[in-house]
């Protein structure tokens, strides 16, 4: 695949990260490919895995949406850079709902082989996000 095709991928999988089509899923999602995720010891994997991911944001924030800001790409990699916006609804990491909203930015790094997804390091602003809901304190 061309570094654009791996751009276009990239805007796909963005629906399939706001919409959790599982369709998407299947189509852009390896199903050997690992997702390093933070705060878990062990890697997501496949369709599934990262179904689960999305399932985990949206137990904590129903409303989530993520927008692509920008990316950068080079051979089989794409960096690219999100902000995830939503209304804190739900429990997340066992902290209950505030109603607060928080907008958050990640930084994630994909692999792409055949036209799939096949390994991400994603890097969301975790501490943001708690600080936003306000778990954490912010000074």
């Amino acid at each position: 695949m061309t570094i654009e095709a791996n751009k276009q991928q990239m805007h796909r999988f963005t629906e399939f990260i706001n919409t959790a089509s599982v369709k998407l899923a299947e189509e852009l999602i390896a199903p050997d490919a690992i997702f390093y995720v933070p705060a878990r010891e062990d890697a997501m994997k496949g369709p599934d895995g990262y179904l689960a991911i999305i399932q985990m944001m949206r137990t904590g924030f129903p409303d989530i949406q993520w927008t692509l800001k920008e990316m950068i790409a080079e051979g089989d990699k794409v960096a690219a850079r999100f902000i995830m916006r939503g209304t804190h609804q739900g429990s997340f990491f066992g902290f209950p709902p505030t109603g607060k909203t928080i907008e958050v930015q990640a930084m994630n790094f994909y692999r792409f082989s055949g036209g799939q997804i096949v390994e991400e390091y994603g890097q969301p602003d975790m501490l943001g996000l708690l600080q936003q809901i306000g778990a954490v304190p912010s000074s």
